[in-house]
């Protein structure tokens, strides 16, 4: 059985580009039998840039309710909040001792800023190394990341490496799953949909809310009367992104046969999201509404994550005399 292990930034609540482009992959990844999912909120990577704990909190509850909506089974898998796996912190100190700073230095998530050093904390120049201690400290076989993470992943390996070579088998070395064919979600303006841009669809707000951010979507300005391209419109993407053939043939049949706006294209959007969601959007605001049932879930998780953790970690201990 393979061990798979995926890290979820805790910045708030998922849009439906995170659902779509990760969060149900990665579920289902996690359904199938011949795999050992761990699942972590990163609510300590996050404190580089969130300092107000209020937010971090909420952040992390909504990540949390998004994930368990969408069926995660903490049952057959572990779902934990990073920060209460405290054994990562005391890796986080033995790993940065074999660290070197060039391989730190080289890191985009510190280049990006470099030019900026001020705004560069430490945390956020040690940053791959905590994320080598997410990975290492839970034996993971296969770490499922993105292009962009792919250096991470090769830092982790290399650490690990060194330290293998000099102490032994000690860290189980972790593959990448890189997914080159992940799916990308176009917001209501067309550009790739993320928070950074402000031009995400949030379902788990409440229906006026939702109707109105749909709403928002670009479109052109061809005539009520008028045949419009399905091919070129943002409303008639995302409908066929989440809905059935038939639907989407009743659609494109409604854009090329004229006497259709595109409000009427939204709002047929709209409710397919409400229909489609409706379990999901309950659940979500129950877990939401009911924080000692969602902290019941991520306890049961953060058990079986130290345990695993502990193991590991005396491991290291042992072969840098700590022990």
């Amino acid at each position: 059985m393979a061990r798979i292990l995926t890290g979820i930034q805790s910045s708030g609540k998922p849009h439906l580009g995170n659902i779509l482009g990760a969060m149900k992959p990665a579920i289902d990844l996690s359904n199938d039998d011949k795999n050992d999912s761990f699942f972590f909120i990163a609510d300590l990577h996050s404190l580089t840039t969130i300092k107000d704990p209020k937010v971090r909190i909420e952040n992390t509850n909504a990540v949390a309710a998004a994930w368990l909506a969408f069926g995660f089974d903490t049952a057959k898998n572990t779902f934990y909040r990073q920060s209460r796996v405290p054994e990562v912190c005391e890796l986080n100190w033995y790993l940065n001792c074999f660290a070197p700073y060039p391989m730190l230095a080289n890191a985009h998530s510190f280049k990006d800023k470099s030019d900026r050093l001020a705004d560069v904390n430490a945390g956020l120049f040690v940053y791959p190394v905590l994320m080598a201690c997410d990975i290492l400290l839970y034996d993971a076989n296969i770490v499922p990341v993105g292009k962009d993470q792919r250096q991470h992943l090769e830092m982790t390996r290399d650490i690990a490496n060194s330290f293998n070579h000099q102490y032994g088998d000690v860290f189980v070395l972790p593959d990448a799953q890189i997914n080159e064919e992940v799916m990308t979600i176009p917001g209501i303006d067309g550009q790739k949909m993320s928070k950074s841009y402000g031009n995400t669809i949030d379902i788990f707000q409440t229906d006026k809310a939702l109707r109105k951010n749909i709403m928002k979507i670009v479109s052109d300005s061809t005539p009520l009367e008028d045949p419009k391209d399905p091919a070129n419109d943002i409303t008639f993407s995302l409908f066929e992104l989440l809905a059935d053939d038939d639907q989407i043939a009743e659609m494109k049949s409604n854009y090329l046969g004229g006497n259709y706006g595109y409000g009427h294209a939204k709002q047929a959007l709209y409710e397919l999201i409400i229909s489609k969601y409706s379990k999901e959007r309950e659940t979500y605001n129950h877990y939401i509404e009911n924080p000692a049932l969602l902290e019941e879930q991520l306890l049961i998780g953060e058990e079986k994550a130290r345990k695993v953790a502990r193991e590991v970690l005396d491991r290291v201990k042992s072969v840098l005399g700590f022990a």
